[in-house]
């Protein structure tokens, strides 16, 4: 039995013993006996062993024996399954490559499913060494989902349901009966699923409705990732209780910013402003920047009603026909909101910058503002284009002027330009979509994106230097095998490229990129091959950003990270025990996960809509015909993207039919026999739709004209 000392857990006492060199697979009875644990604490053991499962420090093998991982070739990780059956096990641990599993390896696991696999082929590849592992699961550690979302079909014999999602790639089988009709959308309780050899099986708990009835498309993504739509009582009724207006008594011990020129610029759509900004040009060449953010936390309360709420939710989730907010309307568009000529509640980052944009002081104060102006970025952007006629128009041009400066020296310093343009779908009060409106990344967008930065990395510095635990957003240094592979599709683009694992390199590539037909698509392959952006408790630092401190502060009113940080920042050093500080990390786990499923939310919500859209125009006469570029070659066709709407489409081979054309690989090129006409990588056409496929989510055009369309011509013209 392994020697006790008080300071040594449960875990410690079982690691120490799986790692005994003697050590023969033992399960959780034999394990507590040789710990010296009688049967009347063999639970404590059972719940350990349990953790430690869920945690990847311990496995099961043959009849639930324990052993550690390394030992048998175990690999624990998240499944991601392609829609084609095949899948990769991302390996938990840090620098260890992922495992392949060929569709029949997968088991009985569903895509995102946390699992346990052996290595099967290819030992060293796990190992973090060159070459291909192969994997098979062996154990579900974690199922990633309890119900799925589908349409209702039938065979001659059963029903059966298609599930929405195209990575789960098993139609479930119905054992209860139905309370739907063919084609609807409807949620199903999943039943324990044994053998791969026979599809999985599950009962209706709820009919959304007819697949094309307005709102269910929407609907069915909002019960696909349990995002709430309603609130409880009890929060509202909390806040009920805030008042709606700032009494004049809130100014006392707060610093008095109601007389200075204050200025909010956000979206035109946008009903919950949560910054302000004011930017002086001193004397001496300095500069002085205010940051103002809505003081969410004066009125959430820790451990409160909607505390745990907005815990809960851990961010507000904008979909194309709805916004399902973190904090009740009364806050989120009310006392919170910063809208102009009225008194709000801030908490302000002050910054002085030199000649040069270098910080040289911060300053962090409660405060009350009376937002001088609200501009939208299309205002903001229309004021600077030409000169300043007024006070608002100086001090706008004085704010890009800094802005301009912070964002040159961010550069300079290895900030990569990771931006991209983004189509919002605008939808009738039915949800039907209507048009789409391009962003681009503008300097009124730049300007607000710089100062968010800023403030942004001067609390993190400011909580990391006074030892306060918080949760910082992280960014972590890519793998290099995954740079590599990246390295090699650029090269199959014909562009040259160094070595991605320097940080230049990359932003050489950016700016080689920019303005390209593929341009997109390789910053789409750029993003998959980083690492995703999270939140610890720990400052890892930014990879993207290039900054060593970096969290979230300016946005409370959407992300329950920024509350934290917001909180945070007026604890005394020391002032939070060591409990509150472990606590920190299985939140910051929280929110980063409630983070990745709004955005997944969010991107499929926009993708059903775009599909609809074009449904819409296949249905239709005269369908709109749009500009395209090629990004890509196949010898199946040509694959394109609608670069006003950010859509990617196919042109199969057999719309074609002007010609005979023959693929050429090497040059990426279709070549007609007779007239010798190319498609190439860059070319500009002008498509109508052809196919929509809602199962695939797939979207297939024709070329409407058969003649290159010039670059400078714009979509949603009707087709002649």
């Amino acid at each position: 039995m392994p020697k006790r000392t008080p300071a040594k857990t449960l875990s410690d006492e079982i690691l120490q013993l799986l790692r005994a060199p003697k050590y023969r697979p033992l399960d959780k009875i034999e394990l507590a006996d040789a710990l010296g644990y009688d049967a009347s604490r063999r639970r404590e053991v059972r719940l350990a062993l349990q953790e430690m499962e869920r945690d990847g420090e311990v496995a099961r093998i043959r009849k639930s024996r324990y052993v550690l991982p390394d030992t048998a070739d175990l690999v624990s990780g998240v499944l991601s399954v392609n829609e084609a059956g095949f899948a990769f096990l991302t390996n938990e641990k840090p620098g260890q490559g992922d495992l392949f599993l060929s569709a029949p390896n997968t088991g009985t696991a569903w895509h995102g499913d946390r699992v346990l696999a052996r290595i099967i082929r290819g030992e060293d590849a796990a190992r973090g060494r060159r070459g291909r592992a192969e994997g098979r699961v062996i154990r579900i550690l974690e199922s990633a989902r309890e119900t799925i979302v589908g349409t209702l079909q039938q065979t001659r014999n059963f029903f059966y349901v298609v599930p929405d999602d195209p990575r789960l790639v098993h139609n479930v089988y119905l054992s209860a009966p139905l309370a739907a009709r063919i084609g609807d959308k409807v949620v199903v309780q999943l039943e324990p699923w044994e053998s791969r050899h026979v599809n999985p099986e599950g009962k209706i708990i709820e009919v959304l409705g007819a697949r094309d009835a307005p709102g269910v498309d929407v609907l069915s993504i909002i019960r696909k990732y349990h995002l709430p739509l309603e609130f409880p009582p009890a929060v509202l009724a909390e806040a009920e209780a805030i008042p709606t207006t700032v009494p004049a008594s809130a100014a006392r011990g707060r610093e008095d910013l109601r007389q200075q020129f204050i200025l909010t610029i956000d979206p035109d759509d946008a009903r919950d402003f949560d910054d302000a900004i004011q930017v002086d040009e001193l004397p001496n060449g300095r500069w002085k920047l205010g940051v103002h953010i809505a003081d969410v936390a004066a009125y959430v309360k820790p451990n409160g009603a909607l505390d745990r709420e907005a815990r809960q939710r851990g961010n507000s989730v904008y979909l194309p026909d709805r916004v399902i907010p973190m904090l009740p309307e009364r806050l989120s568009n009310g006392v919170c909101s910063l809208k102009p000529k009225v008194d709000r509640l801030t908490h302000s980052v002050f910054l002085e910058f030199d000649r040069d944009g270098k910080p040289r002081a911060a300053r962090f104060a409660r405060t009350i503002i009376r937002s001088a102006q609200r501009l939208t970025y299309k205002e903001a952007y229309a004021l600077l284009q030409k000169p300043a006629e007024d006070e608002l128009g100086k001090r706008l041009h004085t704010a890009w002027k800094l802005a301009a400066l912070l964002r040159k020296n961010r550069f300079a310093d290895g900030s990569l330009d990771l931006d991209m343009p983004e189509v919002k779908v605008v939808c009738d009060k039915n949800g039907k979509p209507i048009r789409f409106e391009r962003s681009e990344n503008d300097e009124s967008h730049q300007l607000i994106e710089e100062f968010m930065l800023a403030a942004n990395e001067a609390v993190a510095r400011d909580l990391k230097n006074r030892g306060i635990p918080t949760v910082y957003r992280v960014h972590e240094v890519p793998d290099a095998d995954r740079l590599a592979e990246y390295r090699e599709f650029i090269l199959s683009h014909g562009l040259r490229v160094g070595d991605l694992t320097q940080r230049r390199e990359v932003q050489r590539l950016l700016k080689t990129i920019r303005g390209s037909a593929e341009e997109h698509a390789l910053k789409i392959g750029l993003l998959k091959s980083l690492k995703r952006a999270r939140y610890a408790n720990v400052p890892l630092g930014h990879y993207g950003l290039a900054k060593t401190n970096y969290t979230h502060f300016t946005s409370p009113i959407r992300r329950y990270a920024d509350l934290l940080v917001h909180r945070a920042l007026v604890e005394p050093a020391g002032g939070r025990n060591a409990a509150a500080s472990t606590q920190l990390a299985s939140l910051a786990e929280h929110i980063s996960v409630t983070e990745r499923q709004a955005a997944e939310a969010e991107m499929e919500a926009v993708k059903v809509k775009k599909l609809e859209f074009f449904e819409a125009q296949l249905a239709a006469r005269d369908p709109q015909v749009f500009d395209a570029m090629i990004i890509d070659i196949r010898n199946y066709g040509l694959l394109i993207e609608l670069p006003e709407l950010l859509l990617t489409g196919l042109i199969h081979i057999s719309t074609l039919t002007d010609d005979f054309y023959v693929f050429s690989p090497a040059q990426r090129q279709f070549v007609g026999r007779q007239t010798r006409r190319r498609f190439a990588v860059g070319q500009t056409l002008r498509v109508h739709v052809a196919r929509v496929d809602r199962f695939k989510r797939q979207i297939d055009f024709a070329i409407s004209d058969l003649r290159p369309a010039s670059s400078s011509k714009r979509g949603g013209q009707k087709r002649k």
